[in-house]
């Protein structure tokens, strides 16, 4: 598969597209006002314990309280971890967290890792454990969640929130899940800090190697070769990328992801919450940390300032990709050439055509997103069995892309044409399990209902791509409809039998929006003309464009 990264740099925005065998799969933006918050570790303050849910509410200096869940909370207080001789004499990084790339120092690579850590580092891990090295059930991950860990205890903690945490009480603390519609963000206790090539974790004491590694003699060797260069006490996570990586590499990683841990841990003892003690990299250097991998053949960027910064990083840690690393000069904009900006258009449609001449319908609801599958032009060849078969299969295959390509998440429903031969069945879901192969976000595949329906739970650690680019209609107030000028014309009828007969009034003024007041001219005249000659009062309508088509001004006079 031949694999690409396209880059656009532009002073509000930062966007990233990967192509694969030529089709945009996946898009990432990076608004500089709207910058997200995942993998920002904070200073907060409790500020309510919810032991009816097991959960606390955490102000982090957020519009909204951060929600922290019993199961990521750490029970046991960790020794405080010491630098390594190789990290106390690394080259100098700054306490201060800023989160962006300083002009002012020597060695971009050092800046890299010291801004460095994971964008969803979920840990769900038995508060009870012996110190023992944790199981745990790893996961890894694209987008901005470039690992996640989860740990399935075998029971459950006994202990309960309100003797873990008290209201008013100091809590560092990291973001695990951006805020999404009314919700505020989710954060967990447990750090996690990405470098290239691990994921360093502090609080956990565990080593596992990324799954999606495998070979299983490679694995092992990975394994056997953290154990020998680990900081004992300490978790990590060996990420995908590092197949083929050597102990110094390895050393490298560990040394500089002790130093930040440190800077976290001295600005915390420093600051008043709530307070940021720690923020990820931007946008284009998380990709190249993140998704820059071997099966990448080409990373294209139109920013001559960010190309120079990650030729710096790439000749220091990755000399063999240098070649892959492009800077484009071309007068056409880098999207507009690879097609970026039409897929982007595209994304704001409801309705997405299949070749054959049917159609898929995506709509979103506050707690899940539903697709409709339907045969539009498609009449088929044969019968109604194959038309609809057809017609299914080419929807499973577009709805895994659709899903991936605008990040949607949480609980899917597809509504599938109904089929009547179990077999037809049977290889539609096959393929719709196989069409999500590519997806790296986790995938929860229900069998069919007899109704034809699809269940499907797909990770969220993010709005989707069209809550980014799109606000709620201001006009319906995103409700996708309003009422008609016949149903605003029958209101106003009735709102004049009402007051139409007090005897003190002559006339009737009435302000309504132009598509009401040419109705109330043609076809509802005859309407109006009863009113005036039932009231006796003269009715004066005037069209006002600055008016709602749903609201009208009535002055009696």
């Amino acid at each position: 598969m031949s694999t690409e990264i396209v880059i656009n740099v532009a002073r509000e925005e930062s966007r990233v597209a990967l192509i694969e065998n030529k089709i945009v799969t996946e898009l990432y933006f990076d608004r500089k006002k709207e910058r997200g918050i995942v993998g920002n570790v904070y200073k907060g303050k409790v500020v309510k314990v919810l032991p009816g849910m097991q959960a606390a509410f955490v102000d982090i200096g957020m519009e909204k309280a951060a929600f922290l869940y019993v199961a990521d909370i750490m029970i046991k207080k960790p020794e405080t971890p010491r630098p390594s001789k190789e990290a106390a004499v690394a080259k100098d990084v700054p306490t201060e967290q800023t989160g962006e790339l300083s002009e002012q120092r020597s060695n971009l690579p050092d800046t890299l890792l010291e801004d460095s850590e994971t964008d969803e580092a979920h840990l769900e891990i038995d508060p009870e454990a012996e110190e023992e090295e944790e199981d745990l059930d790893l996961e890894e991950s694209t987008e901005e969640d470039p690992v996640t860990v989860v740990r399935r205890p075998k029971k459950r903690s006994s202990r309960a929130i309100e003797d873990l945490i008290k209201e008013g009480q100091d809590i560092v603390v990291q973001v695990s899940k951006e805020p999404i519609g009314t919700k505020g963000p989710r954060v967990t206790t447990y750090v996690s800090l990405p470098g290239r090539y691990l994921v360093y974790m502090p609080m956990v004491n565990h080593v596992g190697v990324s799954r999606r590694i495998g070979k299983e003699g490679e694995r092992q060797r990975l394994k056997e070769m953290i154990h020998r260069v680990r900081k004992k006490g300490c978790g990590y996570i060996v990420r995908t990328v590092s197949d083929g990586t050597t102990d110094e590499e390895f050393k490298q990683d560990i040394d500089f992801l002790e130093v930040v841990w440190q800077n976290i841990l001295k600005k915390g003892e420093k600051q008043k919450s709530p307070a940021l003690l720690h923020s990820d990299l931007d946008l284009v250097f998380r990709t190249v940390r993140d998704l820059f991998t071997k099966e990448v053949k080409k990373l294209i960027i139109d920013s001559k300032k960010e190309h120079d910064g990650i030729i710096e990083f790439v000749g220091t840690y990755l000399p063999s990709f240098l070649s892959r690393v492009h800077l484009w000069d071309k007068s056409e904009p880098i999207f507009d050439a690879y097609g970026v900006e039409i897929e982007i258009s595209k994304i704001r449609n409801r309705r997405v055509w299949l070749k054959s001449g049917g159609y898929i319908v995506i709509d979103h609801a506050e707690a899940l997103t539903v697709i409709d599958v339907n045969t539009g032009r498609y009449v088929g060849k044969r019968d109604l069995e194959e038309t609809i078969f057809r017609t299914n299969l080419e929807a499973v295959k577009e709805i895994p892309y659709q899903m991936r390509l605008r990040n949607i998440g949480g609980i899917i429903i597809i509504d599938l044409i109904d089929m009547e031969k179990e077999r037809n069945r049977e290889k539609v879901m096959k393929l719709l399990h196989e069409s999500f192969a590519g997806d790296k976000a986790r995938v929860n595949i229900l069998k069919m209902s007899e109704l034809g329906l699809v269940q499907i739970s797909r990770e969220r650690t993010r709005e989707d791509i069209l809550s980014i680019l799109c606000d709620p209609c201001s006009y319906c107030d995103g409700r996708g409809f309003v009422k008609s000028p016949t149903t605003v014309s029958h209101e106003l009828f009735r709102e004049i039998r009402l007051i139409g007969s007090s005897p003190r009034d002559k006339k009737i003024i009435i302000g309504v929006h132009p598509s009401v007041a040419a109705l109330l001219y043609d076809e509802a005249r005859h309407e109006v003309e009863s009113l005036e000659a039932q009231f006796k009062k003269k009715i004066i309508i005037k069209a006002d464009s600055n008016l709602h088509v749903e609201h009208y001004d009535i002055v009696t006079l």
